[in-house]
C-alpha cells in the first residue's frame, strides 16, 4: 500500500489538463504509441469536438522511482464551472492534486475555486506551470501568483510543457515524493466508496470505486449500503485504458466491479460497498448532495417516447450524477420531466447526449431557477416551475437565490464588466488587485439573471479574458412577477417565466416580437400577447394568409363582392374558434437567445 499514489489534476478551462495527462500516460508507457491520440482520456465525441472535458476519467499507471515500482491512480477532471460536481467527487477519492496553471493566462477564477475544494479535503497540492514553451508565456509572473495563493516555496513550483513533454519526469517524481500513500487497514471489514458508474448494454452497470479499508475479490458476496441490495462480484479489476480484470483490489486502490446490476436505481454515486458476511460498522461519508442551479422541462417530441425518455435519463444519470429529474406535465407539450442542471452548458450537453447516445429528440423549455414562495399563512414552498406558482392573491412574498460571483479580469475591461453586472441587478461586494493589472471583482447577483446569457456576454465584452466562478450565497426577497405568453388568448405554459418587475415589460415585448417572426402564419390572425395576471403588457399580431375570394367576381354590383367577403369573414371566425397554433421548437430555443 505504501507504493500507491492517488491524485487528480485540477485547473481552469483550457489550461492543459488533458494534454498533461496524455504526456504522463506516454511517459509511463501506459498507452502504447499506436493507441495514442490527443486527449486520450476524453472518450466522448462531444468532448473531442468542443475540446472540453465533461467527465472525470480514472486510469492507473506504473512508474519506477528510486528502484521501486509505484502505482499511480490518476483521475482527470473537467475545468468548466458547470461540471464542478465531477471535480468534487474526484477530489474525495484522492490524497493529492496537481494544480495546473497556464503560463500565458495566470491564475483564473476556476483555479482558485477548485484549489479551495482540494484544500478543504486536506489534499497535498503540487503546483505546475504549464505551456512555458509558448511565445506569450510569462512563467515568472505566474509563479509569483501561485506563491502568493498557496504560500509555498518557489522551489515547489514545477515548470512544464505538456506539448513538448518538458518537466513531465519532475511532475511524476513529485507525485511519488510529496503525495502521501493512502491510509487504511487491509485487515478491517471492506469499505469502498463508489465515485462513478457507467451503463454497459451487455454487462449491466459497472461501478467505479476506491477501497478505503479491507479488500475485494472476484466472487465475493457484497452489499451496497444505501440501497441494502446484495450481489456477487462477477468481476473486479483495475482501470487502465481499458478495464483489466484482476483477482483482488486491495486497500487504497481504485477499481471497478461488475455484478450484473440491470436497474440504474440500485447504484448511487457516493454509496459504500461492504461484505455481506463481515460488514463495516458505518457507511463512508459520501459527497455533498448536488444542488441544481437551473431547471428546465424536457419533453419528448413524440408523446409515445415518454417511457424511453425516462429510461434514457436514468442511464444518463448513472454517468452524470449531477443531473436530477422528476416527472411533470404541460398543457402545450404533454408529459415530460423537470430536470435540474448545474448550468446552461450542462443543460446543452445533456440535450446533445440524449440525442447522440439514446436517439432521443427532445424539446427543452425556458430554463429558470428555484424560488422560495411564502404565502399569507406563513408556509414556505419551493417553486421550480412558473406553472407551480400559487395565485398572486395568496402570495405574501417571493425570495430568489443570489450568488456570490468572483470575476478575474485585466483592469482594461473593468468598466464594461461593472456595467453588465449592475444591469443584471448586481451589487459590488469588493474589488482588489491580484497582481500587475489583474483584478478580482466580487459581486452578489440574482441567479435568475445570469442563467441565460450572462457568461456569453462576459466573454465577449472582455474578449475572453475574464474568468467567472460562483456559488449560491443566500435567498433575498424580490418583486417578481409571472409573465405569461398567450396565443389567441390561450396561455402557453411552456413559455411562461418568472421575471423581475423592472424587466417584465421589455422582456415581454421582446418575446412577442421574436414569436411573431417564428410562428408560421395561419388562415386566421393570431394575437401574440404577454401578460402579467390579467394585464396585457405587450401584443403582436401575426397576420392571416389572405386568399382573394373576389378574384372570380367580374363586374356586376358591389353587393356581390361584399357577400363573398362577408362569407369569408364568417369562415375565418369559425376557424379561429377551433384552430390551434403549433409552437415550433425554434421558438423555445430563440427565447434563450433574445439579445
Amino acid at each position: 500500500m505504501k507504493n500507491i499514489r492517488n491524485f487528480c489534476i485540477i485547473a481552469h478551462i483550457d489550461h492543459g489538463k488533458s494534454t498533461l495527462a496524455d504526456r504522463m500516460l506516454e511517459y509511463t508507457n501506459t498507452v502504447e504509441q499506436k493507441e495514442m491520440q490527443s486527449q486520450v482520456l476524453d472518450d466522448m465525441d462531444i468532448e473531442r469536438e468542443r475540446g472540453i472535458t465533461i467527465k472525470s476519467h480514472a486510469i492507473q499507471m506504473r512508474y519506477r522511482h528510486g528502484g521501486e515500482e509505484f502505482t499511480l491512480n490518476l483521475i482527470d477532471t473537467p475545468g468548466h464551472v458547470d461540471f464542478s460536481y465531477e471535480v468534487s467527487r474526484s477530489i474525495a477519492s484522492c490524497e493529492g492534486a496537481l494544480l495546473v496553471v497556464d503560463a500565458t493566462q495566470g491564475v483564473q477564477a476556476q483555479t482558485i475555486s477548485n484549489l479551495y475544494m482540494a484544500l478543504d479535503n486536506n489534499l497535498e497540492i503540487i503546483p505546475v506551470i504549464n505551456k512555458i514553451d509558448m511565445d506569450s508565456a510569462n512563467p515568472d509572473e505566474t509563479e509569483d501568483e501561485i506563491v502568493e495563493l498557496l504560500g509555498c516555496d518557489r522551489a515547489d513550483v514545477i515548470r512544464a510543457s505538456a506539448r513538448t513533454g518538458e518537466g513531465i519526469q519532475a511532475i511524476l517524481d513529485a507525485i511519488v515524493e510529496r503525495v502521501p500513500a493512502p491510509e487504511g487497514d487491509p485487515e478491517a471489514p471492506l469499505q469502498a466508496l463508489i465515485f462513478d458508474s457507467v451503463f454497459n448494454p451487455f454487462r449491466g452497470i459497472i461501478a467505479y470505486f476506491k477501497v478505503l479499508n479491507g479488500s475485494i475479490r472476484t466472487g465475493d458476496y457484497v452489499k451496497f449500503v444505501s440501497t441494502g441490495k446484495e450481489y456477487h462480484a462477477d468481476e473486479v479489476g483495475i482501470l487502465k485504458l481499458a478495464m483489466e480484470p484482476t483477482d483482488e483490489v486491495s486497500t487504497g486502490n481504485v477499481g471497478y466491479i461488475i455484478s450484473g446490476i440491470k436497474n440504474s436505481r440500485e447504484v448511487k454515486v457516493g454509496d459504500t460497498i461492504t461484505h455481506v458476511e463481515r460488514p463495516c460498522s458505518s457507511a463512508i461519508e459520501g459527497f455533498q448532495e448536488v444542488k441544481p442551479m437551473v431547471f428546465a422541462g424536457v419533453y419528448p417530441i413524440d408523446a409515445e417516447d415518454f417511457e424511453n425518455l425516462r429510461a434514457s435519463l436514468e442511464k444518463l444519470q448513472l454517468n452524470d450524477a449531477s443531473l436530477t429529474f422528476s416527472p411533470e406535465s404541460s398543457v402545450a407539450l404533454g408529459f415530460g420531466f423537470r430536470c435540474g442542471f448545474l448550468g446552461l452548458l450542462h443543460m446543452e450537453i445533456v440535450q446533445e447526449r440524449l440525442g447522440r447516445e439514446f436517439n432521443m429528440d427532445v424539446i427543452t423549455t425556458v430554463p429558470n431557477v428555484s424560488y422560495k414562495v411564502t404565502d399569507k399563512k406563513g408556509n414556505v414552498i419551493e417553486v421550480h416551475n412558473p406553472a407551480g406558482l400559487p395565485e398572486p392573491t395568496l402570495i405574501d412574498h417571493i425570495e430568489e437565490p443570489y450568488i456570490r460571483a468572483s470575476i478575474i479580469t485585466v483592469a482594461d475591461y473593468i468598466g464594461p464588466i461593472m456595467t453588465l453586472c449592475l444591469g443584471k441587478r448586481g451589487e459590488l461586494v469588493r474589488q482588489e488587485y491580484i497582481s500587475g493589472n489583474r483584478m478580482e471583482l466580487t459581486f452578489d447577483l440574482p441567479l435568475g439573471e445570469i442563467v441565460i446569457d450572462f457568461y456569453d456576454k462576459l466573454k465577449s465584452i472582455s474578449k475572453g479574458y475574464a474568468s467567472f466562478d460562483y456559488y449560491i450565497h443566500d435567498y433575498r426577497e424580490s418583486k417578481l412577477v409571472k409573465l405569461d405568453i398567450l396565443l389567441n388568448g390561450e396561455s402557453v405554459d411552456a413559455l411562461s417565466s418568472l421575471t423581475h418587475e423592472s424587466n417584465a415589460t421589455s422582456f415581454g415585448r421582446r418575446m412577442c416580437e421574436k414569436l411573431k417572426e417564428l410562428i408560421p402564419r395561419q388562415q386566421f390572425d393570431i394575437a401574440v400577447q404577454a401578460a402579467i395576471g390579467a394585464k396585457i403588457i405587450a401584443r403582436e399580431t401575426i397576420k392571416a394568409v389572405r386568399k382573394d375570394v373576389t378574384a372570380k367576381c367580374y363586374g356586376g354590383d358591389i353587393s356581390r363582392k361584399r357577400k363573398l367577403l362577408e362569407k369569408q369573414k364568417q369562415g375565418k371566425k369559425r376557424m379561429k374558434k377551433i384552430g390551434s397554433v403549433e409552437v415550433p421548437q425554434k421558438a423555445f430555443l430563440a427565447v434563450l437567445k433574445l439579445d
